[in-house]
């Protein structure tokens, strides 16, 4: 895999939050990978592999995820405080412009930074998410996030995750289930191999609130609109329909991609992502 450096910024209450630099073009803006509720950088592995050398690329750990620093007030594991995260490193870094690519929460962070100044956002990708959430996926959410669950060895981990996400990419092997367990897992205390983010996220996600913002999400996605913007859905997705992909896709230059047989959310992996994506980084 290309080479990284580990960097770390602070946010505005105290936390070292870490995310990989992968070193490219300056010339060029940097691309930025926002990854999922319960995810961290290690999601953006092949993606950032594609583009280094020829775009700078950095995969942020939002708080809690990875080795950025548990919030010592799981209240804080919202995405308005995840935003001014995302704010405070892109004002360390001194980056001006830049192309956002976000994955569920990931997604919802874009149409934030988006608010203030869409401008600045060179060219977007909404992986799996828009402004409308269906509950049938939030509720499914709910239904696993922040349960402990560890295990002796990762092929205990693979079947695990085989079992219980199998209708989301129902066409994968056993190698492929490692990759994913290995992605979102780690080697924790006692030997034992657990999920790689504080449980605690789930607190806040309990409340309404904690879930999507609060606010309608449609002017803030047509202010995303108004740049270069793919957006991914996974065919069988429970988090972003059929329906309102299609009502986004509406806007005028925007790019809809539907990956068949994949639920919530594409890895970005697939050969039709990975064109898509090429695309739109030519036209950013």
């Amino acid at each position: 895999m290309a080479e990284y450096e580990d960097r770390y910024w602070t946010s505005s209450d105290g936390l070292r939050l870490h995310f990989r630099y992968f070193d490219g073009d300056s010339a060029k803006p940097p691309v930025i990978c926002l990854p999922g509720l319960t995810r961290n950088a290690r999601d953006f592995e092949d993606l950032a592999e594609r583009l280094a050398g020829t775009w700078c690329v950095l995969c942020p750990e939002m708080r809690g995820r990875g080795d950025s620093d548990y919030a010592k007030d799981p209240m804080t594991y919202t995405p308005m405080h995840y935003l001014q995260d995302v704010e405070a490193l892109l004002a360390q870094e001194g980056i001006e412009r830049f192309v956002s690519i976000g994955t569920s929460l990931g997604g919802l962070l874009n149409m934030l930074l988006a608010a203030s100044n869409p401008q600045r956002i060179a060219a977007a990708v909404l992986n799996d998410v828009g402004p409308e959430v269906s509950e049938a996926g939030l509720e499914r959410i709910r239904g696993y996030v922040g349960q402990g669950r560890n295990f002796e060895t990762w092929m205990h981990a693979a079947r695990a995750l085989q079992e219980s996400s199998g209708d989301v990419y129902p066409d994968w092997d056993i190698t492929q289930w490692l990759r994913y367990a290995k992605r979102i897992m780690a080697l924790g205390t006692g030997g034992r191999i657990a999920f790689d983010y504080d449980m605690k996220i789930a607190e806040p996600f309990e409340a309404p609130a904690g879930a999507t913002p609060q606010v309608d999400m449609w002017p803030l996605f047509d202010a995303l609109a108004s740049r270069p913007l793919l957006i991914l859905r996974g065919e069988t997705s429970d988090i972003l329909t059929a329906e309102t992909a299609t009502k986004m896709a509406s806007r005028p230059g925007v790019e809809l991609v539907t990956l068949p047989r994949i639920g919530h959310a594409p890895t970005l992996d697939e050969p039709e992502s990975v064109a898509a994506i090429g695309r739109l980084l030519a036209r950013a």
